[in-house]
């Protein structure tokens, strides 16, 4: 992909994102892995109102190189990077937001994962999501618990596309822009099934899962 285009497909998913209320204000991040570096949206950027000229280049060696100052979270993208494309090498896009329903279910939660098995699109699309200790904004213990928790998954046969931050949102991960949105669009809708349900929501059985397994290629 050339860095033109990427820098257009970062705020053409911003502005989609803003636009339908994925994000607010200036809350979340996107970066895209080239060849020769990573883009990520500047530090309290709205997405809704990117500048393509004004996304941060992030060089081989961490450096930045131009563009306006990085997000904070740049740590965790680059750890994401590489623990992720040990497993799925092709992985160059890392959306981050503060999803209102998957924010709202860590709230409370003390389980080790975000959201069980309950939709058949949820596991072929998003997989598991481990859920990720609070820590502040920027914490750079955070990349390193999330770049352990990717390995640890993966090393399992349980690859993940997906992390939940406690209390802050969701970090998914794809090949490209559109297909990490639409992580991040299944993984919200079905914290919002979850959020809205009246009662407990049975879980697939096991050999549901195994036949979404087989036929689809599902990472669960």
């Amino acid at each position: 992909m050339k860095e033109s285009y990427a820098r257009e497909e970062i705020c053409r998913i911003g502005r989609s994102l803003f636009e339908r209320g994925v994000v607010h204000s200036t809350a979340g991040n996107i970066s895209l892995r080239l060849d020769d570096g990573i883009l990520i949206t500047p530090s309290d950027a709205c997405l809704g109102f990117l500048d393509p000229a004004r996304i941060a280049w992030i060089d081989l060696n961490g450096q930045q190189q131009g563009g306006d100052r990085a997000s904070k979270t740049l740590a965790l993208h680059q750890a994401i990077y590489r623990a992720s494309r040990s497993f799925l090498p092709n992985t160059s896009c890392i959306i981050h937001t503060h999803s209102t329903h998957c924010v709202r279910l860590s709230l409370n939660s003390e389980a080790t994962e975000l959201i069980p098995p309950i939709t058949p699109y949820f596991v072929m699309k998003v997989g598991h999501v481990p859920l990720i200790p609070y820590s502040r904004p920027g914490s750079p213990a955070v990349a390193d618990q999330v770049a352990e928790s990717i390995t640890a998954y993966g090393q399992s046969g349980r690859i993940l596309r997906a992390v939940m931050l406690a209390r802050l949102g969701p970090n998914v991960w794809h090949d490209s822009p559109s297909a990490a949105m639409g992580v991040l669009e299944e993984l919200e809708e079905t914290a919002k099934l979850l959020s809205i349900a009246g009662a407990p929501i049975p879980e697939l059985s096991g050999p549901d899962i195994e036949d979404l397994k087989r036929t689809f290629g599902a990472y669960w």
